[in-house]
């Protein structure tokens, strides 16, 4: 694995980045987006840095940014409309450097938010969308194969919200029994689940 932490030029300035790749020629590029922003999230959270680990796994490249405000990424927080706009510019950037490799979107929490609105624009194969603040943001159906994983013990987002959105918009929910938003204890299975859903 080759490991870059990168500022990738946008609009308003840059975008700090880590992007993994694995052994061998990538089959693919993996956009991973995490938490609140205002509430500690960073690229660095644990759940996000599995989602890539996943990903690598599966012959991903893994691309994992700061959003606007944190760490070395400029602007302010935007409550997911300006951090639609950074990773679209992002990825267009991304793409520019490993050519045209199919997309896959990762987001947790919050950035399961972000990440479900840059599904509208930008062609993916998939979308998984982990933990994501359905009681907090307001969640659109999606026009890409999505998946929910959430676990049954949510303390933030509640289990029952997850289900509701699934349901109604007949997404399939991986529910991880027994753990509440961040996983504790079950980062493992986490990472095993999303690598069933995107590993050849």
């Amino acid at each position: 694995m080759t490991r870059h932490r990168l500022r990738i030029k946008i609009p308003h300035g840059q975008i700090e980045t880590v992007v993994e790749e694995p052994q061998g020629a990538p089959r693919g590029l993996a956009l991973i987006a995490h938490p609140h922003p205002l509430k500690g999230g960073t690229l660095d959270n644990k759940v996000a840095w599995t989602l890539a680990r996943a990903a690598l796994v599966c012959g991903l490249i893994a691309v994992r940014p700061n959003f606007r405000g944190v760490g070395e990424s400029t602007g302010e927080f935007d409550h997911g409309i300006g951090e639609t706009e950074d990773m679209l510019a992002l990825a267009a950037a991304v793409a520019s450097h490993y050519g045209p490799l199919p997309w896959t979107l990762l987001g947790f929490s919050f950035g399961a938010y972000v990440q479900h609105r840059v599904a509208r624009e930008l062609h993916a194969e998939r979308l998984i969308m982990v933990g994501p603040a359905v009681s907090m943001y307001e969640f659109e159906a999606t026009a890409l194969p999505t998946t929910v994983i959430h676990g049954t013990e949510d303390e933030v987002i509640p289990f029952e919200a997850a289900r509701d959105y699934a349901n109604r918009h007949a997404i399939p929910l991986i529910d991880i029994t027994g753990t509440g938003h961040f996983f504790h204890g079950k980062l493992r299975e986490l990472q095993q689940r999303v690598e069933a859903l995107i590993c050849p």
